[in-house]
């Protein structure tokens, strides 16, 4: 089967969050099931530095006024098609934003000629190739299917998958007679949206199947509170939406080999993760001594319960932890980390920005990673916690609740409890999942079997993998 997926960005190429992750990871497991993807990507100069040697297979002349190029290489495993746009993409910043944080003006256009090519592959092929369905990501390539519902490729399937329905790539009416759409387009079971133009909403009603990154989301966000106004359409939709847990790459995230960690370690040998604690603590100007380590890597948010945890800062030392900060976001927020970290020096360390190898050795030297979100599609930091022997630390909603076991009074006795799961995500809820943290990580006997409890759990993309291809293959079948 001949898939071509439609993203944003892909890991390691390109990366925000964690739909660079999985369109990165998926491919690669998807082969086992004779699922070959093929991966529709902007030219951003860093996708462009790393892609070796390419082809141009298709051109326009002037792809929403400006002339583009679709080249096909490869970097490293990765199969790429790159539309090569420098007007679009060639551009200092972040991949939908400058680097002072604000949105490009103009990416209802980047994302939309993005979509345009995907919806052109899918009609035409290139070079002999064309996919059996598409696959698009978020409201950045979801315009993929509706490009495709209105033009030549309608009778191919397209799936779209929503990694965080929050962001929808909502812009004005105004834009509509701009987007090369037929008439009917525009209405309630097209693009338009409260009287503007929704991507998202417009690749959620052209999709033959919606996925959502883990089934507590799915069931999540066909309520009023999570459905981001979108809840009536998707539960108008719900025979097609399907929750499929999000994997990670266990090829790169494993302490026995990763080459990012100070020492490495096993499920059989923790004490390796000693040596990652030191070089941590001495990273972040930590005080060395044995004090439960709290870490965050995260997008600095109010989705995230950031805001939460500033007002847990003073909590979490005063009961004797300490706190490691690796994110950036709201501007407010990134000052506050750091004025957290000045206030309690050798007890709270911030770095702001993204910095991959240090996340792998937060992830291998600290005690338990802090996830307080309102919401979370699925979340990958706490999966990466389990793989490393942190202890996720999480509130129950989305694929948070799906992937950690609480460490209850039965669960700790049975010994299968993962992390510390707690509810609702609130300021006194927080601080008693800090509290309640530390006291466990004082019985040493238990915390470890905790360690090694979530270390053994098996959360690669092998069996989500596995129902990704039984969707696509159902879907063609369908279509026949």
């Amino acid at each position: 089967m001949q898939l071509l997926s439609v993203a944003s960005e892909i890991y390691p190429l390109i990366k925000t969050g964690g739909l660079a992750d999985v369109a990165g990871a998926l491919p690669g497991a998807l082969a086992g099931h004779d699922v070959a993807v093929r991966t529709l990507v902007p030219g951003y100069p860093s996708v462009l530095a790393r892609l070796g040697k390419a082809k141009a297979v298709r051109r326009y002349d002037a792809l929403f006024g400006v002339p583009a190029t679709v080249l096909a290489g490869k970097a490293g495993e990765l199969d790429l098609l790159v539309l090569d746009a420098p007007d679009f993409f060639a551009r200092e910043g972040g991949p939908y934003g400058d680097a002072g944080g604000r949105d490009w003006t103009d990416n209802w256009k980047r994302f939309a000629a993005l979509s345009r090519v995907g919806a052109d592959i899918a009609a035409e092929g290139i070079k002999g190739w064309r996919p059996d369905l598409v696959h698009a990501h978020d409201w950045q390539g979801a315009m993929t299917a509706a490009y495709m519902r209105f033009g030549p490729a309608h009778a191919v399937p397209r799936v779209v998958t929503i990694h965080n329905l929050a962001f929808q790539g909502r812009f004005g009416a105004d834009i509509f007679p701009h987007l090369g759409l037929p008439p009917e387009a525009w209405g309630v079971d097209g693009v338009e949206y409260y009287g503007g133009t929704g991507f998202l909403k417009a690749g959620l009603v052209s999709a033959d199947a919606i996925t959502t990154v883990s089934p507590t989301y799915a069931d999540e966000i066909r309520s009023p509170v999570h459905g981001m106004g979108l809840d009536g359409l998707i539960n108008g939709r719900a025979d097609r939406l399907h929750g499929i847990l999000n994997g990670v790459d266990t090829a790169i995230w494993d302490p026995a080999t990763d080459p990012l960690l100070a020492r490495r370690y096993s499920v059989r040998a923790l004490g390796g993760r000693t040596a990652n604690r030191r070089a941590l603590e001495a990273h972040f100007g930590l005080d060395r001594d044995d004090a439960p380590l709290f870490i965050i890597v995260s997008r600095l948010t109010w989705q995230k319960g950031m805001d939460m945890v500033m007002g847990a800062i003073d909590h979490l030392v005063g009961l004797g932890g300490k706190l490691a900060v690796l994110g950036s976001g709201d501007h407010p927020l990134e000052g506050a980390f750091l004025a957290a970290a000045d206030r309690h020096r050798g007890r709270v360390g911030a770095q702001i920005g993204y910095d991959e190898p240090l996340s792998h050795l937060m992830q291998a030297g600290g005690d338990a990673i802090l996830i307080p979100s309102r919401f979370e599609p699925c979340g990958l930091t706490q999966l990466y916690g389990l793989r490393y022997g942190c202890v996720p630390v999480v509130a129950r909603v989305g694929g948070l609740a799906d992937t950690v076991i609480d460490a209850n009074e039965a669960a700790v006795g049975a010994g299968v409890a993962t992390g510390l799961v707690f509810a609702p995500s609130d300021p006194l809820a927080l601080h008693g999942a800090i509290a309640r943290t530390i006291r466990l990580h004082a019985s040493r006997p238990d915390w470890q079997a905790m360690q090694r409890s979530g270390m053994r759990a098996d959360f690669s993309w092998t069996h989500s993998a596995a129902r990704y291809a039984e969707l696509f293959r159902a879907l063609v079948q369908e279509a026949v």
